[in-house]
């Protein structure tokens, strides 16, 4: 009988509407209060927010104009060498003597430049055509250093004009004296080959180094000057290394690609 009492004053009041309303606990209101703004920012983000992005790729520091192989015009004996490595030298220098059936010949460079790497010694026996030095055309000793970063062909439409970049100089401790700074100065869009950069660096085995993975683009950085510093440019540490950069060293280059948007929104 109790039961069915019970029941009847359920369906007297069905919906309970004299039970007092219970509100939420202090708790879920500051759970939900945080869920909303962590999502109210997570669109923001997405909507103005943007991502930085980095390819990092072999480089190497010359002086911008590229090098060229002085090869032997005759066949004969090297019977003397004229010329120094690292030596600066105008156009139309001697280099070698070659000892030949018709007499002397003097190899003499093609165009003024600095002597990277002499390929033939006294007393060697040379073919004509054969490889006897590389020459880095550069005029003067204030010439400034550039860095080719041979990035790969997928990544050099992502390139922004005068993008940062970041070099790791092979030949500089970047835990000691940090990075070099740079910033894009052109963007060859054309894959080079492997003797294209052979015959730029004037260096076949870099050639086929930096093409091992495919045909790379070449983009040409030029480095952010300093004076205060010894080597004349910037670097991410206050002084840099205490000593001048060659041209010829090899380098890492990290190039800063253009910021994109998290969410690509498609309107109808």
């Amino acid at each position: 009988m109790q039961f069915r009492q019970q029941a009847l004053a359920r369906l007297q009041s069905p919906e309970e509407l004299d039970l007092p309303v219970r509100f939420a606990r202090p708790q879920g209101w500051l759970v939900l209060s945080v869920t909303v703004v962590a999502m109210a920012a997570a669109s923001v983000w997405a909507v103005t927010g943007s991502v930085s992005s980095t390819v990092g790729a072999p480089a190497v520091l010359t002086h911008g104009q590229g090098s060229y192989v002085l090869q032997s015009p005759v066949s004969g004996q090297v019977t003397e060498v004229l010329a120094e490595q690292g030596e600066r030298l105008p156009a139309d220098s001697p280099v070698l003597k070659v000892r030949t059936e018709r007499g002397d010949t003097v190899v003499r460079t093609l165009d003024a430049g600095r002597i990277t790497t002499l390929a033939a010694s006294v007393g060697q026996i040379i073919r004509i055509g054969a490889d006897v030095a590389a020459v880095e055309k550069v005029a003067g000793v204030k010439d400034p250093l550039y860095a080719t970063v041979y990035v790969p062909a997928e990544s050099a439409a992502g390139i922004p004009a005068h993008a940062s970049v970041d070099l790791t100089v092979q030949s500089v401790p970047s835990q000691e004296y940090g990075v070099l700074r740079g910033r894009v100065k052109s963007v060859d869009r054309s894959a080079q080959s492997p003797r294209q950069i052979a015959a730029f660096l004037g260096d076949s085995q870099l050639g086929e180094q930096f093409t091992k993975k495919g045909r790379p683009v070449a983009v040409t950085v030029e480095l952010e000057k300093s004076s205060a510093t010894k080597s004349g440019y910037a670097w991410s540490s206050a002084d840099g290394p205490p000593f001048r950069l060659t041209s010829m060293t090899l380098a890492t280059g990290s190039i800063r690609l253009a910021d994109r948007r998290p969410v690509d929104w498609l309107l109808p």
